[in-house]
């Protein structure tokens, strides 16, 4: 199966009652590593990809190309998207031109009126290319690619300005950030979720920061609409902890250990297992 928009999986996801994954990829071996687990558990899954990983990847165009491969040479079944995470307005254009099926535009720190005129054109630009768009209200907290938010909760009446546009889906901050959650965390804003989902109508909803949110917390806010939810930093910590206890116990120094893709198998594999936990968690598996 090749790329899909996000919308279908995503409204699938809003009338049933589970959340499908958006997992972030840097490189080969996260790519290979969360496709694997989709099709493992038969659940659709989104590849974000921010601007700064894609830079690192030297480009929308090496993304997109990487994925399509994988699509193909591992025998993918199950829907796949392409996503932009976080991006600018040059960003969503030129990853769409790259062959992203769907992308985020995040206008949440502009003022709500040029949020609305960016978001805008976006919306016209990737529906006329078949392409799916994410848009933000309220910063997420935390730090994205450089980009610093303070966990805003979002306004249910800018967020339903936004949904009027067209959007196919939206984030809405309700406390949520990015990165680990610190322990004086108060926890997501279950009122403002339901408002937001009050005036928005169906539409799928997002959290973002999925790392670190109690299992009950994420299972309440799939109740009140929410139907994407994306976790990088969880890999990351698994991917590192993984690694590093494979160089602690010398096994890069017995026989060709330091091959890297020996150095780099127990880390991919705890992206593995945990990719399969959370769409357990998620309610995606056998979905697909």
């Amino acid at each position: 199966m090749g790329l899909v928009s996000a919308r279908e999986m995503l409204l699938k996801a809003r009338k049933e009652g589970y959340a499908v994954g958006q997992f972030n990829i840097n490189n080969l071996e996260w790519t290979k590593a969360i496709l694997t687990a989709a099709e493992e558990a038969k659940s659709p899954v989104i590849l974000g990809v921010s601007e700064g990983a894609a830079r690192y990847m030297t480009g929308f165009d090496t993304v997109v190309g990487m994925v399509n491969g994988m699509l193909k040479n591992l025998n993918i079944t199950v829907p796949v998207a392409i996503h932009l995470d976080h991006g600018s307005f040059e960003g969503a254009k030129a990853a769409i031109e790259a062959g992203f099926s769907s992308v985020m535009f995040d206008g949440s720190h502009y003022p709500i009126d040029e949020n609305v005129e960016k978001t805008t054109e976006i919306v016209e630009y990737a529906h006329s290319r078949g392409i799916s768009v994410e848009a933000e209200v309220g910063a997420i907290g935390g730090e994205e690619d450089g980009v610093v938010g303070s966990g805003e909760v979002a306004d249910p009446q800018e967020c339903k300005r936004i949904a009027d546009l067209g959007v196919d889906i939206l984030a809405a901050g309700i406390g949520n950030i990015h990165g680990k959650y610190p322990d004086n965390w108060p926890g997501l804003r279950f009122d403002v979720l339901k408002e937001v989902q009050d005036v928005t109508g169906g539409m799928p909803l997002v959290l973002h920061g999925g790392t670190g949110i109690p299992g009950d917390m994420i299972q309440e806010a799939i109740g009140l609409g929410v139907s994407k939810i994306n976790v990088n930093t969880e890999c990351q910590l698994v991917f590192a902890a993984a690694t590093r206890q494979y160089v602690e116990e010398g096994k890069d120094l017995v026989g060709k250990g330091f091959d890297p893709r020996k150095l780099l198998a127990p880390g991919a594999k705890a992206i593995v297992q945990t990719v399969k936990e959370k769409m357990e968690l998620f309610g995606s598996v056998n979905k697909a």
